[in-house]
């Protein structure tokens, strides 16, 4: 039987991405690797990763505080604190945060599969001065292709 996961507030596996700040506070260990769930924070004026589909997973996010603006395909949604976004399989988005405040989202993945991928993709930005492809590459080992094609 597993225990019960309780993560405080300060609690959690940080990762830190530049302008944005990833906290796991479920990396798929209790869930038997069916839901994954990161909050994420993203500094103003940032943009998030480039528009991309998932072809494993499905991905949410919950915007807890900021405003943050979701394009799906060629559609830019701005999404206040309470909205939530689901992305089911095959879907092409991007996030960014347009404003003067930080945005914070809680992001799920089910399942976890995309957990990993901050990991890696933080490992690969230490270990390498280039930083343009990184991104898709590593998305590449999760399922995850970036694209223009929003057919």
């Amino acid at each position: 039987m597993n225990d019960a996961s309780i993560v405080a507030p300060d609690g959690g596996e940080v990762i830190d991405l530049g302008p944005a700040r990833i906290r796991i506070l479920e990396d798929g260990a209790t869930t038997a690797h069916r839901l994954g769930i990161g909050e994420i924070t993203l500094a103003p004026h940032s943009d998030g990763p480039p528009q991309h589909r998932h072809a494993q997973h499905d991905e949410g996010f919950y915007v807890v505080s900021g405003t943050a603006r979701f394009t799906v395909g060629s559609t830019v949604h701005d999404a206040p604190p309470g909205t939530l976004v689901m992305v089911p399989p095959g879907v092409p988005h991007t996030f960014a945060n347009p404003g003067n405040q930080p945005v914070v989202m809680l992001n799920t993945f089910t399942p976890d599969l995309y957990v990993q991928y901050f990991r890696d993709l933080r490992d690969t930005i230490a270990n390498s001065r280039q930083t343009t492809a990184q991104p898709a590459e590593v998305m590449g080992r999760y399922a995850t292709t970036v694209t223009t094609d929003y057919a």
